[in-house]
């Protein structure tokens, strides 16, 4: 089994433990848009290190380390599995790329869920890739930033379809 189908099958599984007791007005297991992003609509809050090229956004920092790309303020959200996903494209990445997502909780602290099982690298076609983060009752973030985080700088990854979705916890 690739590192790719146990992240998956990881965040299916966290998503089942929801539904029996899911309310379900938005869609399938009640998952719902917290918030999308398209190229040439909505900006990256780090440019300098982002490009939008035809219907995707192109990635290409100029160090290692996270890339800030968008920021969701006091989403109103608890109780819930947040989902940050995007099709995602490598050219020529050296070493690992991956989504990462930080999830400030007043008064706890910066929390966080990065797709290192699950990364870029070298040359690679468009996929899915998907990372899930746990909200339990009473854990109400008043910011979630979506990032990309490169291990080392050169190539670029190519970003299309980004969004944050969530889904409720059973008994929500």
């Amino acid at each position: 089994m690739t590192l790719a189908t146990r992240a998956s099958l990881a965040f299916l599984g966290m998503l089942l433990l929801c539904l029996p007791g899911c309310n379900r007005p938005d869609g399938v297991g009640g998952e719902r848009l917290v918030k999308a992003f398209e190229p040439g609509r909505d900006l990256p809050i780090q440019r300098s290190a982002v490009s939008v090229t035809g219907e995707a956004w192109r990635v290409n920092p100029d160090s290692a380390g996270s890339v800030r790309l968008f920021e969701i303020a006091n989403p109103g959200l608890e109780s819930v599995v947040l989902g940050y996903r995007a099709q995602l494209r490598a050219e020529d990445v050296r070493a690992a790329a991956y989504l990462e997502m930080w999830v400030r909780l007043p008064g706890r602290g910066t929390f966080f869920s990065k797709g290192v099982a699950n990364p870029l690298r070298g040359t690679s076609e468009w996929a899915s890739y998907e990372i899930p983060f746990l909200l339990k009752a009473g854990e109400a973030p008043d910011l979630i930033q979506l990032n990309i985080a490169f291990e080392e700088p050169g190539g670029a990854v190519y970003m299309r379809e980004v969004a944050l979705v969530a889904v409720p916890l059973a008994g929500s």
